[in-house]
Parts: C-alpha cells; structure tokens; sequence
C-alpha cells in the first residue's frame, strides 16, 4: 500500500535522523554491550575467585588440625599471592600470624599482620591486623618497634573498634613505665567499652586487670 505524504515526510526524517546519528547510535549501544560482558565476567570471576579461595582455606584448616605448620603457612601464603582480593586472604594471615607467634617466629608473624593490615578491604579484619601488630610491636618493646606502634595508633581508630585503640595506646604507655597516661588510655577504653555491646565479657576483665594494675579507675 502506497504511503501518504504523511506517512512518507516521518519516513524520510527517520532516515535522515538515523544517516546523522548511526555512527553515534552503534557506539553507544557497543559500549553498553561491553560493559555489561566486562560486568559478567567480574561477576564470574569473583565467584570462580571466591570458590578456588574458600577450597585453598579448607586445605589451610586441615592443615592446621593435623598440625602441619609448613602447610598451613604455605596455603596462607598461596592466599596472600593468588587471591588476595577475596576476604580469605587477610582472614588466613590473622590464623597464620598466631601459629607463627605461637612457634616463636615473632618476624613471620609480624609479616602477616603487616600484609592484613596493608591489604584487607573488610574493615574487620583490618583492625584486628592493626592491633595485633601494635601488640606484637608493643611486646618487642624495641625504640623502633614503639614508634611503628604510634604510628599505627595516631591513625584514626576504624568504626566500632576506638575502645580496643584507647587500650592499646595504654599498652603503649604502660610498655615505656608511663602509668599515669597509661591509666589515663585504660580509663577512656573502660567509658568506651562498657557503652558497647558488641565486645565479650572476656575484653572487659582483660581490660579490667589492666586498670587495676595501673591504680584502678580513679574515684
């Protein structure tokens, strides 16, 4: 059937809308094309990642029921390199930095730490890496170790652990014989603590021995 002039005038300025635009029109839905295949593959390999990472920290908990230390840190070390952007990397550093300050390898068990507390991304695991190393740091007691530990402790405290910060800057005092701020730390973790509900008892007695050592929570 014939077009009438009306029809006609639309069909002529689609195609002059389309012979102007085209070039534009096919980029655009080509890089929506592309996105949305980058975005599946991400997707894709996320979950793959995920998979291989959570199989590899099985590996690494067998390992450490049949007391296999080598083992264990070697999968923590496969971790580390191989799938350090999933949450089992930094989760099976913390693990190995233990075996490894329970066998004595305080250097091995400070790289541990070191890399959890450079590389996690959940803000979990990356505040225990960092308290954990400023104990570690604490303990050594070294000039050098101290000032790592002040260091990590003038940063600012991540969301929901400030109680911990304030007890290990009084760690930090009390390791140099500096009561008084040590007590001073001690007291404002103990305020701190006790308005939340997220911590074990266990961490309030912990932090109760230490108060008590410094002269209790001043009247």
């Amino acid at each position: 059937m014939p077009l009438d002039l009306e029809e006609q005038e639309q069909l002529d300025q689609l195609k002059a809308f389309w012979q102007q635009y085209r070039n534009l029109i096919t980029g655009v839905v080509t890089v929506v094309l592309f996105a949305y295949a980058a975005y599946s593959a991400y997707q894709w390999w996320r979950v793959s990642q995920a998979a291989d990472a959570a199989q590899l920290y099985e590996t690494m908990m067998v390992a450490i029921e049949k007391g296999d230390k080598d083992q264990t840190l070697r999968a923590a070390d496969d971790l580390q390199s191989q799938f350090a952007r999933t949450p089992y990397a930094p989760m099976s550093s913390l693990v190995a930095a233990k075996i490894a300050s329970d066998a004595g390898d305080a250097t091995k068990a400070m790289s541990y730490l070191r890399w959890a507390a450079k590389n996690a991304s959940d803000q979990g695991y990356l505040a225990l890496a960092k308290l954990r190393l400023v104990s570690q740091l604490i303990e050594l007691g070294a000039e050098k170790d101290l000032a790592e530990a002040d260091t990590i402790l003038n940063e600012k405290p991540i969301a929901g652990f400030e109680a911990l910060w304030l007890e290990r800057r009084g760690d930090w005092y009390l390791a140099q014989k500096k009561n008084v701020d040590a007590r001073k730390s001690y007291e404002a973790a103990w305020k701190q603590l006790n308005q939340s509900k997220e911590f074990a008892e266990e961490a309030r007695r912990l932090l109760k021995v230490k108060l008590d050592a410094v002269g209790g929570i001043a009247q």
